[in-house]
């Protein structure tokens, strides 16, 4: 910048320096979870505290995180805000919930706020797209988030989980207490060993798999994806059954099994039924089935959703166990995960400066937007549900 002064002549003067703007305090709301059998939290005491160390605002619901042996507390001695209704907890700038919230709850939120929560999307319908658009706010599916290598860390984290857990809780049911086989899950001495179907070979499979083994099971692995089978035997570092699914082989191997374990995701939507009716009225009274996949329809076709209060029924003689939710019998340990997962997107969150700048900044957030701004960005859910939507990307063109 120059500056001319009447008969002086022309003389150079300095520009006033940007000064940067200092990091901008996000608000952050944690309502209690209302959903039935819904025991986790987003964030533990330890992260909230970490939280508000740098710079953020936390509102916490009383009761909280009560399901999982998180007090207020701990909540408040963290430094977070304990408030008495969910009104005051979803009017936050981000609400950070494990299950979406249902229309009433939206009606509380922020005009032009974010949602992180569960989508699920075999429990939406219109409606819930439509509350959320009427108030312009930002939504993201966390089961949709990828990592820097496109890897989805909570998927991957739920599904560690419950691959650990699927066995314990076979064990249980194949004990005689139970009216199960009067089974122990692996095998003594002398005594053949238990005998366990995996159908899928995700990261369910692979924990399964793992607790399996060393309890002392024989297992077989069944997936139409070659690439997954190859993965897992490499990851669980032995030779164990894996084979394509093909009707003949895992009849046969369901005939013969102690326990079956349907673990196979959706793709492109649809989970398809892998185990028959047939199959399953041709095993031995008291085995048990576990369908980890029943969130997304089951793939096992005698699975009917079952709840943690009523978590079995029978068919053919056959214990059948389809809890959609089964981290959360571990809700604690969960929680922990999912906060392990949700603190470092917080904190990047608060020095881009909301959640608008996180949209735009990382494409691995951006996959997990399915609504923004008042439009519906996802097209499956366009599909699904008959409505219009706006490609993301062309927003983030049209931005700059």
């Amino acid at each position: 910048m120059v500056e001319i002064t009447e008969g002086v002549g022309i003389f150079p003067r300095e520009a006033m320096a940007k000064v940067k703007e200092a990091k901008r305090s996000l608000l952050i709301g944690m309502p209690t979870e209302t959903a039935a059998q819904e025991k986790r939290v987003i964030l533990t005491p330890d992260a909230v505290a970490l939280l508000i160390n740098n710079g953020m605002e936390v509102m916490v619901e009383t009761g909280a995180g009560a399901q999982s042996k998180f007090s207020d507390k701990e909540y408040s001695d963290a430094g977070a805000k304990i408030v008495y209704s969910a009104k005051e907890a979803f009017d936050a700038e981000v609400v950070v919930k494990v299950e979406p919230p249902v229309v009433e709850e939206i009606e509380f939120m922020r005009p032009g706020s974010c949602l992180i929560s569960a989508l699920q999307l075999g429990k939406q319908n219109a409606d819930f797209i439509h509350a959320l658009n009427s108030k312009r706010i930002t939504a993201v599916a966390y089961e949709f988030l990828e990592d820097k290598v496109g890897g989805m860390p909570v998927i991957r984290a739920m599904s560690e989980i419950a691959g650990s857990t699927v066995m314990l809780i076979a064990s249980e049911y194949l004990s005689a207490v139970n009216n199960g086989k009067g089974l122990l899950l692996g095998g003594v001495t002398g005594v053949p060993p238990t005998q366990v179907v995996i159908v899928g070979a995700g990261t369910v499979a692979e924990y399964a798999s793992r607790t399996a083994l060393g309890l002392g099971a024989n297992i077989k692995v069944f997936d139409n994806h070659i690439y997954k089978l190859r993965r897992i035997k490499q990851l669980l570092g032995q030779q164990v059954f894996t084979s394509t699914i093909d009707n003949y082989t895992i009849a046969k191997a369901i005939k013969e099994a102690d326990v079956v374990i349907g673990a196979m995701r959706a793709e492109k939507g649809k989970n398809k039924m892998v185990v028959t009716e047939e199959m399953v009225a041709s095993m031995m009274p008291g085995s048990v089935i576990i369908d980890v996949s029943i969130d997304q329809g089951g793939c096992i076709e005698t699975s009917e959703m079952t709840s943690h209060d009523n978590p079995t029924f029978q068919k053919y003689g056959v214990i059948h166990y389809c809890v959609p939710n089964i981290a959360s019998r571990v809700s604690r340990t969960a929680s922990v995960a999912l906060s392990n997962i949700f603190t470092p997107i917080l904190l990047q969150m608060a020095d881009l400066g909301g959640a608008e700048e996180m949209v735009f900044n990382y494409k691995w957030f951006m996959k997990g937007v399915y609504t923004y701004r008042g439009s519906l960005t996802n097209a499956y859910l366009a599909r699904k549900f008959s409505m219009t939507h706006k490609e993301l990307l062309l927003l983030l063109a049209a931005r700059y």
